[in-house]
């Protein structure tokens, strides 16, 4: 049997393994369910037969939404076993959103997680032609539907072992005639300019990616990984199946969402990969505990994190450590570190990569002074998650590293990055023109901005539509800026405007979460969102957190005049991905008024806002929001 495909490679695993090793682990009713290499291959066989019985065919397409769980990958190597494709879509996606990627990628079947799910496609139900079957894998509520399109999971499995009695040997049949340049699945782009753009990856593409990244950073059949961003992402995809099947590590799902970081410490995984979110709230956690700590605790914590930036500099900058600094981190390390990481899940980790978007150097500083071994990577859905990584030993906070084996990276003329390798996507599903602007001869043009250093180490700057100059001409880079600033444990998300305006300001949603319990120590009562983000109280908090941030930047792109707004920033009201980036051009069409209000002269502004309750009734809300100015504004 060749390996040209992820459901070969599947099958070479199960042959290797067998029912000597786990594959996949899920916690379900508080007790770690574990499913081994053969059972894997087994439910994988049985729902791909489900589907040739029930009509799939070659090049036909399967959608899933829901949380991961192990039915999403025997779904997704299911479908590809039989010829086909997946695509994965976010769980949290609204219905106009599933309804666009259901019919732009021509689904036949649906696989989704729960009620929840199957709730949202019978709302949307009359819109989606072509759409056979909808196949749930979690039953709980459904017991009463009775709509002749819904089947169990376990039905299809089934009728997949009805088939193959029929049938023996089918399975192989169909998996052998996978060609590596068979499409796996299309993934969806990140949207930030409009409707997100379907990449086509094949085979070859995500199988090439996993192999050069396992060149780089190898992993071993005995490691962990916890699978818990959404599988709809090509970081998840990237690792958890790209390499979880070439590697034949063992792949554990959350319980559920809200328990990811209990799951995370109960497994203690030896590799972890997150976008910058997730790390940056960690630094929160671990800044909120130690303020709420006893005083002795805060002054050990104090004493060590000095010690602990103090050798990851040294690490940074490829200098041997005195005597004295290894025996001071030793202690910090045994002392602090090392109960921060346990209480992270962080305590084994060998490698722990950050993608998706830019890491604020504060946060990625502060993880290499806990002794955890963070890595930036670049890439991008097109590029199958991954072309651009840190080496061990070879680290710069302020770069993303220097590209995997088989990857060529270049600068156009005007320092856009440029990726060639054979991980690169395609082409855009049914989108010939997107395609031809973003794939010419061979090369993937990103769109992000950026430039070699002495070391030859790529660095970011920003996406190249969002690198602004000021009136001074000094470039300037909106996400830099917005990642110093949360770094405070306070500030969850910030869009900061400059470019064609006389100086910088920002606009700043507080963490709800920690801003709340910093005003519950205080004695501060507040009732709503709105109202606690417009205290003079928490104004004057965020306040030096801004002035914090501002002290490392130029002259010219320190902020001058913020606001905290009156709601936050949400994925369902298109201001943000799904993937949780701000879609900057909407965002500054939407809050026109408040950007014109943070360059005007007043200290505040009136705003209304139209709130709509589930049962459809609307209402009108107004909100004075309070301006912020830290310098005097300059003479235009």
């Amino acid at each position: 049997m060749p390996t040209e495909t992820l459901p070969q490679i599947l099958l070479e695993k199960a042959e290797r393994f067998g029912e000597s090793k786990i594959a996949l682990r899920e916690k379900e009713f508080g007790i770690w369910q574990s499913v081994t290499w053969r059972d894997y291959l087994r439910h994988t066989k049985y729902f791909c037969l489900g589907l040739v019985s029930m009509g799939f065919a070659p090049e036909d397409t399967i959608a899933i939404i829901g949380d991961n769980r192990p039915e999403w990958l025997y779904a997704e190597l299911a479908a590809q076993s039989a010829g086909g494709k997946s695509i994965g879509i976010y769980q949290d996606s609204i219905v106009r959103e599933v309804a666009y990627i259901i019919t732009h990628s021509q689904v036949r079947f649906l696989v989704v997680e729960d009620q929840e799910q199957v709730d949202k496609i019978m709302e949307l139900w009359p819109q989606l032609q072509g759409v056979e079957a909808v196949i749930y894998y979690d039953p709980k509520g459904l017991r009463n539907y009775s709509e002749s399109f819904l089947l169990d999971f376990r039905e299809v499995e089934a009728k997949g072992e009805a088939y193959e009695k029929n049938h023996p040997g089918a399975f192989e049949a169909l998996v052998q005639q996978g060609k590596s340049s068979d499409i796996a699945i299309l993934s969806t782009t990140s949207g930030t300019t409009g409707e997100p753009k379907l990449a086509v990856l094949t085979h070859s593409n995500l199988i090439s990616m996993g192999r050069n990244l396992m060149q780089v950073d190898p992993m071993t059949p005995d490691d962990e990984f916890v699978s818990f961003l959404p599988l709809a992402w090509i970081g998840e995809q990237m690792m958890s199946i790209a390499c979880g099947l070439q590697v034949g590590f063992t792949l554990n799902f959350p319980e559920e969402p809200e328990t990811v970081a209990e799951n995370i410490r109960e497994i203690g995984p030896q590799v972890m990969f997150s976008p910058p979110r997730i790390w940056e709230n960690m630094v929160s956690r671990v800044q909120v505990k130690i303020e709420d700590t006893s005083w002795l605790k805060r002054r050990i914590y104090d004493w060590a994190l000095p010690i602990g930036y103090e050798m990851a500099d040294k690490r940074f900058n490829k200098e041997t450590p005195s005597r004295g600094l290894r025996w001071r981190y030793f202690l910090a390390d045994w002392l602090v570190f090392q109960m921060i990481k346990d209480h992270l899940g962080l305590r084994h980790i060998q490698r722990a990569y950050t993608g998706g978007a830019a890491l604020g150097p504060d946060v990625f500083r502060f993880f290499h002074a806990l002794g955890v071994n963070l890595k930036q990577i670049y890439g991008q859905t097109e590029v199958s998650g991954i072309a651009v990584l840190h080496r061990d030993g070879d680290i710069k906070f302020q770069s993303v590293g220097t590209p995997i084996p088989e990857t060529d990276i270049k600068l156009g003329d005007n320092g856009e990055i440029l990726v060639r390798s054979p991980a690169v996507f395609r082409e855009y599903y049914k989108n010939p023109e997107a395609t031809a602007t973003t794939l010419i001869d061979g090369w993937l043009h990103t769109g992000d901005a950026g430039y070699f250093d002495e070391d030859g180490h790529l660095i970011v700057i920003d996406r190249a539509k969002d690198v602004m100059t000021l009136h001074d001409g000094t470039r300037f880079s909106p996400q830099f800026i917005e990642n110093k600033l949360k770094f405070s444990p306070y500030i969850k998300e910030a869009v900061v405007f400059g470019g064609d305006w006389p100086f910088v300001t920002a606009m700043i949603n507080i963490d709800m979460e920690n801003v709340g319990k910093w005003a519950e120590n205080h004695q501060l009562a507040y009732t709503t969102y709105t109202d606690l983000a417009q205290k003079p109280e928490v104004y004057a908090l965020v306040r030096e957190h801004v002035e914090q941030a501002n002290v490392d930047l130029p002259p010219a792109a320190r902020i001058h005049r913020f606001l905290l707004l009156h709601k936050e920033l949400d994925a369902d009201d298109a201001e943000l991905t799904r993937t949780r980036k701000v879609r900057r051009r909407f965002v500054a069409e939407r809050y026109e008024d408040i950007i014109a209000a943070l360059y005007g002269e007043d200290d505040h502004l009136d705003v209304e806002t139209t709130i709509t309750y589930q049962d459809g009734r609307t209402a009108v809300l107004q909100t004075r929001l309070r301006i912020e100015e830290l310098f005097p504004q300059p003479v235009t």
